[in-house]
């Protein structure tokens, strides 16, 4: 029988009841002081809990790890407590979710870091483009990127240590599993990539070296949460962020290889297939095939997909879950409307980042835009 997006899907320990993956997805909305998950976030993904398995926004894993203003942590005792009400109520609508750890790396300020400090990088490359950041009044601003700090040696250590330590604290918080966040730019993806990595010692220069750091973390996270209960998302020939790569198709069949083989719950690959240049897009599909074949585990693609695609690519067997983003923002009741056929809500990109409920929670599901159910009154939380 061919497996449909609808299906259900034995995911490690849980049975997902569709194969639609709601994407991580950063929406700058945690509770302030001290980027907490609050109740308003907690409904967000509650509303979304018919996809069969939800990847949060990243959540930083240490003060170090963050680079934009208003996105949670999971490295207080409060931010657990925050993650546990979502956890709570996700799992009470009948949802899954994992946690995306993330660490920017190079792509922070001063102004998120400890006593003003250094972005830290594997090494002093100073990024393209502009950081995200308050200014005096409190109000958003654009900044030139500073030159990050190159990690020492012995720091490495205590980077895989954040890691270990934010998977404890999203299990104590009940959420279901943890994503390591490898892709778009950020910390491991700098360190995989040869752009962005010039060490000389023993995490720099080959493959072999550069993805030291990444097998690293995510031996230490599976101790912690067991493999299973374990995802990795990776961009092959990803730009965002000021990101290249000599070889990447070297570099990510090498990732796939030395992934498959440690049982994880699964690989989560953004898709390059979807637009650039043409010569991307076709060195893109024979990558994707190269790692369909060498990953043995549960393969999730993203990137662009809508019903059609992603029908098309679960019947080839080119993914077993397709990941879903922007679409969800303003359709919180996806998987149906994608089943039925009902028209999709446009999102409003002007409300993606920071703000409160107008943009966030306030999209209705099919149900209440035909009037069948009442909308929801949000009068108690100040947009």
């Amino acid at each position: 029988m061919t497996e449909s997006l609808f299906s259900p899907f034995e995911l490690g320990p849980y049975r997902l009841s569709n194969r639609i993956v709601m994407a991580p997805m950063t929406r700058s909305r945690a509770e302030q002081p001290g980027n907490i998950p609050s109740r308003l976030n907690a409904i967000y993904y509650a509303q979304r809990a018919s996809a069969g398995l939800i990847v949060t926004e990243g959540a930083q894993i240490s003060p170090q790890g963050q680079g934009y203003p208003w996105t949670p942590g999971i490295h207080t005792a409060e931010q657990i407590e925050g993650w546990r009400t979502v956890a709570d109520e996700v799992h009470a609508a009948g949802g899954h979710l994992f946690l995306q750890l993330w660490h920017v790396g190079r792509i922070s300020h001063p102004f998120f870091q400890p006593k003003g400090e250094l972005p830290v990088a594997p090494s002093a490359i100073t990024p393209a483009g502009e950081a995200f950041i308050l200014n005096e009044q409190g109000q958003p601003a654009m900044v030139p990127f500073v030159t990050p700090r190159a990690l020492e040696l012995s720091e490495l250590p205590e980077i895989i240590n954040q890691y270990v330590q934010a998977s404890k604290n999203a299990l104590s918080a009940g959420i279901d599993g943890v994503e390591i966040h490898a892709a778009n730019g950020y910390l491991l993806d700098q360190f995989i990539s040869s752009g962005t990595n010039q060490r000389n010692d023993a995490y720099g220069g080959s493959i072999e070296n550069r993805i030291r750091l990444l097998l690293e973390v995510t031996d230490a996270v599976s101790r912690v949460c067991g493999a299973e209960r374990v995802g990795v998302r990776i961009s092959p020939f990803g730009t965002f962020n000021d990101m290249s790569d000599e070889d990447p198709e070297a570099l990510f069949e090498a990732i796939a290889d030395a992934l498959s083989s440690r049982g994880l719950g699964y690989l989560h690959i953004v898709d390059p297939t979807f637009d650039g240049e043409a010569s991307i897009r076709s060195r893109g599909q024979q990558l994707m095939t190269s790692l369909r074949h060498r990953f043995a585990g549960t393969l999730i693609l993203c990137g662009g997909y809508d019903r059609s695609r992603a029908d098309t690519a679960l019947k080839e067997g080119r993914a077993d879950l397709i990941g879903f983003g922007r679409p969800f923002i303003s359709n919180p009741d996806l998987p149906m409307r994608l089943e039925t056929g009902a028209p999709l809500t446009a999102p409003d990109p002007t409300l993606f980042y920071g703000g409160g409920i107008q943009g966030y929670v306030d999209y209705p599901t099919r149900e209440q835009e035909i009037g069948v159910e009442p909308r929801p009154d949000f009068s108690a939380f100040v947009n």
